[in-house]
């Protein structure tokens, strides 16, 4: 159980040196924790017992940070951290002006370059931002590399009306011209049921830096995700629906969270997509996280992954049987495509709380709800 006067930062820290450890981070490398320190900034000092200062949708319980770890074909790891920087009277408009500090900072210290941020910030970041974000970090740490920062915009910032055109727009300004066609013909057909989420960019210099456009797909099938991968050539489709079909039971409809699609556009050929992920919130279709993570488990070894690596990041993240609660593992990806393939486990903090099991409905069924 957590003692309620811990703070988030101590809480989460902790968490994510457990993480580096297990993914074989050299011990004295504190470069992770210092940059989650700034993430946080003063929400960090907060303590659990006192509730989050700002309802942050990065998790379930408004816990402003999500772990993920990516675990490549190639046997490579990563540690990644999705946070929300929140100021110290949170709001839409001060946080972002927070999050731009953040940015500054994390800039001068690892000569982390801002061009692409700078050129679709004022696309992305109204004067009075609408919806639930305005934008959040991913930061990526690999043993003995420099860390990097990727940057989730929200579409619907100035209105879901307004969605479509912004995307376009942020392409075009970040020369990918055809992107938006080539992103959106096989994956948004179904009207409102397919709804732009993010608009992503990598702030690095390197010939793989990604622009990414993420569509989430409600009350869909595998056969729409099939669908949506036929934008990138020479997929696995069957690894697709093995993906759905494993993960998500005896699910047919998942009419819970969406599933999400990603595509990862680069300079070097800006008219296609090089790669497809696809998402697939786990939460919402499992009784609990022993379900889940038995799940998980049976994917990563039929893709000839280990999964002892699942088991060591779960009790890195915490110590709770996993049949008492749903949503420490939230979501997980399927990676396919010409700049690498693999699978990512996102778990969450659980800093507030913790979902209690589903026990109202058979988890799996079409109908679970979100």
């Amino acid at each position: 159980m957590k003692n309620e006067t811990t703070t988030l930062f101590d809480h989460t820290s902790r968490q994510l040196r457990a993480l580096c450890a297990e993914a074989g981070f050299p011990p004295n490398d504190d470069t992770p924790v210092d940059m989650l320190s700034e993430l946080l900034d003063a929400a960090g000092h907060r303590r659990l017992g006192d509730g989050p200062a700002w309802p942050s949708d990065v998790a379930d319980d408004a816990t402003p940070v999500e772990f993920s770890v990516a675990l490549d074909d190639t046997g490579d790891r990563a540690v990644r951290v999705l946070g929300e920087t929140l100021a110290e009277r949170p709001g839409l408009s001060s946080n972002v002006e927070q999050a731009q500090r953040f940015l500054g900072r994390m800039s001068e210290r690892f000569g982390i370059p801002t061009d692409r941020f700078d050129a679709v910030s004022d696309l992305f970041l109204p004067e009075q931002p609408r919806g639930y974000f305005a934008f959040w970090y991913s930061m990526i740490f690999r043993p003995g590399a420099t860390p990097k920062l990727k940057i989730y915009f929200n579409p619907a910032v100035r209105g879901e009306g307004r969605a479509a055109e912004l995307v376009a727009e942020g392409f075009r300004r970040l020369g990918m011209e055809d992107a938006y066609a080539a992103a959106t013909e096989h994956s948004v057909l179904r009207g409102d049921a397919d709804r732009f989420t993010f608009f992503a960019v990598d702030l690095d210099d390197s010939p793989l830096s990604r622009v990414k456009l993420y569509i989430s797909h409600h009350d869909a099938t595998a056969d729409t995700v099939v669908r949506a991968s036929e934008a990138v050539d020479g997929l696995d489709r069957d690894g697709i629906r093995e993906f759905c079909d494993l993960l998500g039971g005896d699910t047919t409809v998942f009419a819970g969270r969406p599933l999400v699609s990603s595509y990862s556009f680069v300079e070097g050929d800006p008219k296609r997509p090089g790669n497809y992920s696809i998402y697939l919130p786990i939460r919402d279709y499992v009784s609990d996280d022993a379900r889940a993570r038995a799940r998980v488990a049976e994917f990563l070894q039929r893709r000839g992954i280990d999964a002892s690596g699942l088991d060591r990041a779960i009790r890195a993240i915490s110590d709770r049987p996993l049949d008492a609660g749903r949503g420490l593992l939230a979501h997980v990806s399927l990676r396919l495509g010409q700049f690498g393939t693999g699978t990512t486990i996102y778990l969450s903090s659980e800093g507030y709380d913790v979902l209690p099991p589903r026990v109202d409905a058979v988890a799996g069924c079409a109908s679970v709800g979100s």
